[in-house]
């Protein structure tokens, strides 16, 4: 069995049940803040990654994340949030946690022990996607068979884990490992452990997003205004790229059915929905592309 750092002891808490509620709180603020400077070592091995999400992408390929207990619900949080943002097909990015659907709200015990139900489902994956393995220990067995399988199939693997010493550093194509230490409670990998897999998960989909065109500038292009929030944010993204009222970045967002790269399109071009669209598919629907084009005539 390979050494387990996430259960050691933290030398800096073990008075945490003494401390008054404020010191407690600050106690926990000062873990935290080693998190993002971790993050920041690995920085290029997160880049490596992005690249090969987004390479998988353009080619029609999916984005999977696996994981057991936090790890296997911060997985599926992330997926889910893809589709609204980006306004991506569900199958383009997928969580799946060891136990099933069922574990997403309720320990399924045993679950991260299961190597053949980690095979089993990698079966979805092809040698088209990515598959990411994410684990604070680097250890459940579930995991192991998860990249067994994505390995048989041909599957690209990267693995996201806070133990060097895990077998998923080990086993994984690429290993993005955020060695945060000892957490506030021993072996409570949902703290520190958890938040940097947190951040990391974020910059893989946004970032994978972003190099496919999903992103004009820092704006949320391709979000799906389904509520007055994002409808609000609709209006005001389009006005402001498109330089016009809000009133007129409405009109064009009526026209198209709320479709901003449409709507930014047709104001700049002067044109209707349908002819708007068909310049965008000229460009692979990438608007910074169509944009540049337009300026350089």
């Amino acid at each position: 069995m390979s050494e387990v750092i996430t259960e050691y002891r933290n030398e800096n808490t073990k008075d945490i049940d003494l401390l008054s509620t404020i010191d407690m709180v600050r106690k926990m603020n000062e873990e935290d803040q080693i998190v993002a400077k971790v993050v920041g070592d690995v920085a290029p091995d997160i880049a490596i990654a992005i690249d090969m999400i987004a390479k998988a992408f353009l080619k029609g390929g999916r984005l999977f994340y696996f994981g057991a207990g936090t790890s296997g619900r911060l997985g599926i949080l992330d997926a889910s949030e893809c589709p609204p943002t980006f306004s991506v097909d569900p199958s383009m990015v997928q969580g799946r946690i060891a136990g099933g659907q069922e574990a997403f709200l309720r320990a399924v015990e045993g679950a991260e022990d299961n190597f053949e139900q980690g095979q089993k489902d990698a079966e979805i994956l092809t040698d088209k996607d990515v598959c990411v393995a994410i684990s604070a220990s680097g250890n459940p067995k579930y995991l192991l068979g998860v990249l067994d399988k994505a390995d048989e199939i041909g599957c690209a693997t990267i693995g996201i884990t806070c133990n060097s010493k895990g077998r998923i550093a080990q086993e994984a194509g690429h290993v993005i490992c955020t060695e945060v230490g000892p957490e506030v409670i021993a072996g409570s990998s949902r703290l520190k452990a958890g938040t940097a897999q947190k951040m990391v998960l974020n910059m893989l989909s946004t970032g994978s997003m972003i190099k496919i065109g999903k992103t004009y500038e820092n704006f949320m292009i391709d979000l799906k205004a389904v509520n007055e929030k994002l409808k609000d944010r609709a209006i005001r993204i389009v006005s402001q790229i498109s330089e016009v009222s809000n009133s007129d970045a409405l009109a064009a967002l009526l026209k198209c059915n709320w479709e901003i790269k449409t709507a930014i399109i047709m104001l700049k071009m002067n044109t209707d929905a349908d002819s708007a669209r068909l310049e965008l598919k000229k460009y692979g629907g990438v608007l910074r592309r169509l944009i540049n084009s337009e300026s350089a005539v």
